[in-house]
């Protein structure tokens, strides 16, 4: 079992966010959530990745449950990318050291390799102060290609396409088609069709999760 929640619990304050919810996640199913915005969902996946500590229930990860081997474990994409004031580069490998080999193969599965290419300073282009100096679909793809190099078995995404137009969204949901290939994944909206791909649907309401 990939992911494994139960009777998980959690507020902000006085306010109850999810309420006793359990979740069985098979290593390589696709679950979509889906439920209205500020419902708990991000908060959810943020549990789950261990960027929330875990103070009522449990959750594990292939059999681990303390937050640093959560973390260790996922790739989030989120509706916003989160990118640093650095180069495309440091965004995309977060310090770590990564091969010339797989970084190209990351920025061609994230459809990155023809922008990167037209750029005068390529992939050490400096991206601005939260990614100013790039579009919205540039930086999701940047996070998607991050999440690719990661090659962590669990994939969270969280609306990764609500924010972008048509023609954007499009590049985008290819890149996360392979991302997500062969991988275990848990996605979240608040619109139905964005989880068509999904094997089995959830929906979040009222804090807790029930069978679509």
């Amino acid at each position: 079992m990939s992911i494994h929640i139960n009777n998980l619990s959690f507020s902000y304050g006085n306010k109850t966010v999810l309420k006793d919810v359990s979740l069985m996640v098979a290593d390589g199913e696709s679950i979509g959530i889906i439920g209205v915005s500020g419902g708990g969902k991000s908060t959810l996946l943020k549990l789950i990745s261990g960027l929330y500590e875990v103070t009522n229930g449990f959750i594990s990860i292939n059999r681990h449950s303390s937050s640093e081997n959560r973390r260790k474990s996922v790739a989030m994409v989120m509706q916003n990318a989160m990118l640093f004031p650095a180069s495309i580069r440091d965004n995309i490998t977060c310090g770590h050291a990564i091969s010339d080999e797989i970084l190209s193969y990351a920025c061609k599965a994230a459809q990155l390799t023809d922008w990167i290419d037209s750029l005068s300073s390529g992939i050490d282009t400096f991206v601005g102060e939260r990614g100013g100096q790039v579009s919205g679909g540039q930086a999701q793809r940047i996070a998607i290609a991050r999440a690719i190099a990661k090659d962590a078995p669990v994939i969270l995404l969280d609306e990764p396409t609500s924010a972008l137009d048509g023609e954007t969204s499009a590049a985008v949901m290819t890149a996360l088609s392979n991302l997500t290939k062969g991988k275990t994944v848990l996605q979240v909206s608040h619109r139905p069709e964005s989880l068509a791909a999904c094997s089995r649907i959830l929906r979040l309401e009222g804090g807790q999760l029930y069978v679509t």
